[in-house]
């Protein structure tokens, strides 16, 4: 008979805003906060750069299942541009590669500026996680060698100018995942004939998730301090500030089953539900209390599908 894998943490299931501090990688923030929380099966969605900071949500257990739509969900960021310097990775972690006189006006600034509101297309920065032959091109870069990369559509639905003081530059910027904010910068300091580069990055929004949610490294590990001094276990500290795992898939629509339903559904089978929409990926829920339990699919009879299933014990 075989063995089941010994745990290596405890069960632990939601979603945590952490507000990651500069200078560390998305990865060794997500292994801190897993440490801390002492978590079997931990996952971030969607990396932030070194030097940015801000809202990252990280998905504990079942709800790594749910990731997914945190990555491919919009962002918001506030990003401080520095004019007359360009460095090789387009932000100040790269070195300077060229250094041009400023002279830019205002209207100036803001004429460009408008070119990447709406719908554009943007070649990604060499010093990005995107794979080539199985490669992220990040690596390529630190070896000097340049790669072909495809312009992808991005949509920037808000761009606000939000100070112009000297050299410096500061936005926020409200666009689609996969949009690189350094390539923004970069890009608008060559329209601006001076070059440029980002000297803060902060995310403030990952979809709808609110920023008052969001916890730093220090409270955690202050939290985890409190339940040692207490004699605590530490989830009764930290776990409450997890949120729920429908948090991710709140945007779509609800399908409420009866639990005989339900009973089907957790099986995997397709079931009715009256009022159910047309088409499309659905949120599903059970009785009175609404209990989350996955996400589903209209199939082409018109029958909830079941697709990723919650497994709480």
């Amino acid at each position: 008979m075989a063995r089941s894998p010994r745990r290596r943490g405890r069960l632990v299931n939601g979603i945590l805003l952490l507000d990651k501090p500069a200078g560390i990688t998305s990865n060794d923030a997500l292994q801190k906060v897993k440490r801390i929380y002492f978590a079997d099966k931990a996952g971030h969605t969607g990396a932030l750069d070194p030097l940015a900071t801000g809202m990252l949500p990280l998905c504990f257990g079942e709800a790594t299942k749910f990731s997914q739509f945190l990555l491919e969900a919009d962002k918001r960021y506030v990003v401080i541009a520095k004019l007359g310097e360009r460095t090789d990775t387009s932000d100040a972690d790269g070195e300077v590669v060229e250094r041009r006189d400023v002279d830019v006006s205002l209207e100036k600034l803001e004429k460009h500026v408008d070119h990447f509101r709406g719908e554009t297309m943007q070649v990604p920065s060499m010093f990005s996680a995107l794979k080539y032959q199985g490669r992220a091109l990040y690596e390529y870069a630190r070896e000097g060698i340049h790669v072909p990369r495809d312009a992808r559509k991005i949509t920037v639905f808000e761009l606000k100018l939000l100070r112009f003081e000297g050299n410096e530059v500061e936005m926020e910027i409200h666009c689609t995942k996969g949009t690189y904010i350094r390539t923004i910068v970069d890009d608008l300091g060559e329209m601006l004939d001076c070059g440029a580069h980002v000297i803060s990055l902060r995310r403030i929004g990952v979809a709808q998730y609110p920023v008052e949610k969001m916890v730093t490294l220090d409270q955690l590990e202050a939290l985890l301090a409190q339940a040692q001094e207490e004699d605590l276990p530490p989830r009764v500290l930290l776990d409450p500030l997890l949120l729920p795992l429908d948090s991710a898939v709140q945007h779509l629509p609800e399908v409420n089953l009866l639990p005989v339903v339900a009973s089907y559904a957790m099986k995997g089978q397709a079931v009715q539900v009256p009022d159910a929409p047309q088409e499309g990926l659905v949120r599903m829920t059970v009785g009175e209390a609404h209990a989350f339990i996955g996400v589903g699919e209209i199939n082409q009879d018109g029958l909830v599908a079941p697709s990723r299933l919650v497994n709480v014990r």
